[in-house]
């Protein structure tokens, strides 16, 4: 039984991380945000809305200055305040910001916004148990190696993820007849927005997919639909 208490502990401390990530995660978007209302946008949301069948899509602000958009475990959709300010300087479009807002339905759709909670519980409890583990026989080093496994683990986790949300974005924009290119030039701008320097760091170590191979991969998605119509 002893050599199964760092295995039950951890499903434990996984369980109990889910619970309390879900309840804090509502918590702070709950008290910071609010629905976004602009007319402007309010066409791009009412086409995809029209596209998906819906009566509407709610859009909300996270009052938080860095660029991104997110979608919540309970299917909520936020844009960051930072990155609706780009759209009000003219640095974004309507169009790639509805790129954005489909991209996070994808996420909802498809169970990733959900999924993430459990296996970022999961990942906790992972890096938990090995570090348990390894640590009887690399002392020193062993939470080292734990970390370092869990973190790849969940960037190729992840990565998956924003590759089958970029699909869903880009039948969804060409359903509601907002088109691709929004998407594909939001990609060429987006690491300028965020001041990311992802250009610095091996693919495989990062959570998103490179702008290059994000781009290329709805190419040909494209030429595939051109080939079936």
């Amino acid at each position: 039984m002893i050599r199964f208490t760092p295995i039950l502990l951890a499903i434990l401390y996984a369980v109990v991380m889910y619970r309390f990530s879900v309840w804090r995660t509502r918590r702070e978007l709950d008290s910071r945000s609010t629905e976004l209302a602009d007319p402007r946008l309010k066409d791009m949301t009412d086409r995809l809305a029209r596209a998906l069948d819906l009566p509407r899509i709610r859009v909300n602000i996270y009052e938080i200055d860095p660029v991104n958009g997110l979608a919540a475990p309970d299917g909520r959709i936020f844009i960051t305040r930072g990155f609706y300010r780009k759209f009000q300087q003219g640095e974004v479009t309507a169009e790639e910001l509805a790129s954005v807002i489909a991209h996070e339905l994808g996420h909802v759709a498809l169970g990733h916004a959900r999924r993430r909670v459990i296996d970022f519980s999961g990942q906790n409890a992972l890096r938990t148990a090995l570090a348990m583990i390894l640590s009887r026989f690399l002392p020193g080093i062993g939470v080292w190696i734990a970390n370092g496994l869990t973190t790849l683990l969940a960037a190729r986790l992840s990565r998956g993820d924003e590759y089958e949300a970029d699909e869903y974005a880009a039948a969804l924009l060409t359903k509601a007849g907002i088109g691709t290119a929004a998407q594909k030039s939001l990609f060429e701008k987006l690491e300028a927005l965020t001041q990311s320097r992802a250009g610095a760091a091996p693919a495989w170590l990062m959570s998103h997919p490179k702008t290059a191979d994000r781009i290329a991969a709805i190419a040909k998605l494209e030429d595939k639909w051109a080939v079936n119509n």
